[in-house]
């Protein structure tokens, strides 16, 4: 089969490699679409991978080619998508309920091999059947709304709510849909990029802040703080934002994944105590039973038509492209959301 390797920082190689095959609890899964996350850019460009050479790739559909002996819910010929973690199913936090949590876990795309390739396995239980109404390239996009999905239900949320969203990338956007579609009253987005807000825009923001142009103190002058905050960008500038410009008694969601040092300010940290504020993290996007909630939801907004993702697709690559998705993501003249690499051309 062809597979696209990462075989040292920022070297990616087209390879001819053997089929894997299924274990007896395994599938083997035909890919249709893998899109190319924001952690996999670190892996490609800072070579942060556990080993080279290794295949990425662990937001991805496909079609079932072959099931190991013991398989049972699952048929050759189903259109899948697949959660891509492995916990062990042992350690403390597996046993009560938190596979995120998991201690010794695996995972596709990253510890083992991925889907930037024409197959890869997974066991039955990561792997979920894709109702008719949702296409194979729309459920590319199911793991990054799963995370979404799960940062989201980290906080408490009330319709009558007013959300910040900070940063528009993918799962800022995503988070704006989730918390549309749970009917907060009002969503307020901000990014860098005026592009990226016309995104957030239509995935439900009332209100796009291009905080190149508006600050959030200038906004704020007049408006009511949110009752929660959504950190996605993963910037200094954006973890200390949430803390500034959340209510008394409100509540912060870190979900973005920070890459660079972090400083609050003796006044900023303070503010948690003054505020009495609720501030956790979101890890992940998993639950018990395995894989979750968050799956079942995802899977239902998209048939459902309730989260729109198809346009949140900037652009479509063979892997024959190699590491195109990836220099688009970080190219500052390029507005890329999604980039997915279409592996096999089967579709409903």
């Amino acid at each position: 089969m062809k597979a696209l390797q990462v075989i040292n920082t920022k070297e990616m190689e087209l390879v001819d490699i053997e089929t894997p095959s299924p274990c007896k609890d395994e599938v083997l899964i035909k890919v249709a679409y893998c899109g190319v996350c924001g952690s996999d850019l670190a892996r490609y460009f800072k070579g942060q991978v556990h080993k080279f050479p290794q295949i990425l790739g662990h937001e991805f559909s496909g079609i079932i080619e072959s099931v190991g002996d013991s398989v049972k819910s699952i048929e050759v010929g189903d259109r899948v998508a697949v959660a891509p973690l492995k916990p062990c199913g042992k350690c403390h936090m597996c046993e009560t309920g938190e596979p995120a949590m998991c201690t010794n876990y695996s995972f596709i795309g990253s510890r083992e091999p991925g889907a930037m390739a024409e197959y890869v396995v997974a066991p039955e239980r990561n792997v979920m059947v894709i109702p008719d109404e949702l296409s194979l390239k729309e459920a590319a996009l199911v793991e990054p709304l799963t995370v979404a999905i799960h940062g989201v239900d980290r906080l408490k949320v009330e319709s009558g709510d007013v959300a910040l969203v900070l940063g528009s990338g993918t799962i800022g956007l995503l988070t704006i849909g989730v918390l549309r579609a749970k009917g907060v009253k009002k969503i307020i987005a901000t990014d860098l990029s005026e592009e990226k807000l016309k995104y957030a825009k239509n995935m439900g923001a009332d209100v796009a802040i291009d905080t190149t142009e508006v600050t959030l103190d200038d906004y704020f002058k007049d408006q009511q703080l949110p009752d929660l905050v959504y950190e996605t960008a993963g910037s200094p500038y954006t973890h200390v934002e949430a803390f500034k410009f959340v209510r008394k008694k409100g509540q912060v969601c870190y979900i973005g994944t920070s890459t660079s040092e972090i400083t609050f300010n003796h006044k900023e940290f303070e503010l948690i105590n003054r505020g009495e504020l609720t501030v956790t993290g979101s890890w992940m996007s998993y639950s018990a039973p395995f894989p979750g909630k968050e799956w079942g939801a995802a899977l239902n907004y998209l048939a459902n038509k309730e989260i729109m993702v198809k346009d949140l697709i900037t652009g479509v690559h063979s892997l024959e492209d190699k590491s195109l998705p990836f220099n688009r993501l970080i190219d500052k003249d390029i507005v890329a959301v999604d980039e997915i690499y279409e592996i096999s051309k089967e579709e409903e």
